[in-house]
């Protein structure tokens, strides 16, 4: 009974977000505003989805966040699910830089696009300069900019190794960096471990409505750290700038008492 009150409450709230983005869109001409309207959107719809997962999410560092409230940078984290983009939507109007293969995904691409996304082709390395510019040039547009730079989400052992070249975003676009780490504790008041992680940890090859339905009716404990900001990107390379985040993420995620960036 649950699951099933859980499903109707989820199917509402997707109806209440695609409503309200179509309605955005028939009002919205210019561009700029209009991503901007979708991810206020996505922020609103987000918080609501956190009561229908049953999450009770522990926000760490919430000063530094508020920190960046009124400013445009390139937010990065950690993925294991598409229950991540629901917690850090649920934070602030962050546009979400997706994969292509999502965005070609008929639920979860027209969902996606809803929100404003951007995307970037993982296969088409030809491809990457003018993403980067593209990227880069939405953060000077006044945008919060969210990548995950493992490149797709993972089963939760470790913190994957980052895709370098995506932080030239960060120089070009001359702003600041802010690594948030995500961190699953518990499922059902139970520790999650390598025995239940895969109801709540979506990666490889796994379906996503099986998937979903599986996580329904089942509560949630999530921490969210906001870790030190890297404030002058410049000063490093895009190399330096990755390994120190990368750094920062990994040691939060195992919990380690090491948070330097440098």
């Amino acid at each position: 009974m649950r699951r099933i009150t859980h499903f109707f409450w989820h199917l509402f709230l997707v109806a209440d977000f695609v409503l309200n983005a179509q309605i955005i869109k028939l009002r919205t001409r210019n561009d700029i505003l209009l991503r901007h309207r979708l991810v206020k959107n996505t922020n609103r719809i987000g918080r609501k989805f956190i009561k229908a997962f049953d999450i009770k999410l522990t926000l760490n560092n919430p000063e530094r966040l508020e920190e960046f409230k009124d400013k445009n940078y390139l937010a990065v984290a950690n993925h294991v699910s598409y229950t991540d983009i629901i917690l850090l939507a649920s934070l602030d109007g962050f546009v979400f830089i997706t994969s292509v293969e999502m965005g070609k995904n008929p639920f979860l691409g027209s969902i996606t696009k809803l929100g404003g996304c951007l995307y970037t082709d993982r296969k088409k390395y030809v491809s990457l300069p003018k993403e980067i510019e593209k990227f880069a040039a939405t953060i000077k547009a006044g945008f919060k900019v969210m990548l995950f730079p493992e490149g797709t989400s993972t089963n939760g052992d470790t913190v994957n190794d980052f895709r370098k070249s995506l932080f030239q975003v960060a120089l070009i676009a001359e702003c600041p960096v802010l690594p948030i780490c995500i961190r699953y504790k518990t499922l059902d008041g139970k520790a999650i471990d390598k025995n239940n992680r895969d109801l709540v940890y979506w990666y490889g090859d796994m379906d996503f409505a099986p998937h979903f339905m599986k996580l329904l009716g089942h509560s949630l404990e999530v921490e969210i750290d906001i870790l030190d900001p890297v404030y002058d990107p410049a000063i490093k390379t895009r190399q330096e700038l990755s390994n120190g985040i990368h750094n920062q993420i990994s040691a939060c995620y195992h919990q380690s008492d090491v948070y330097n960036s440098d």
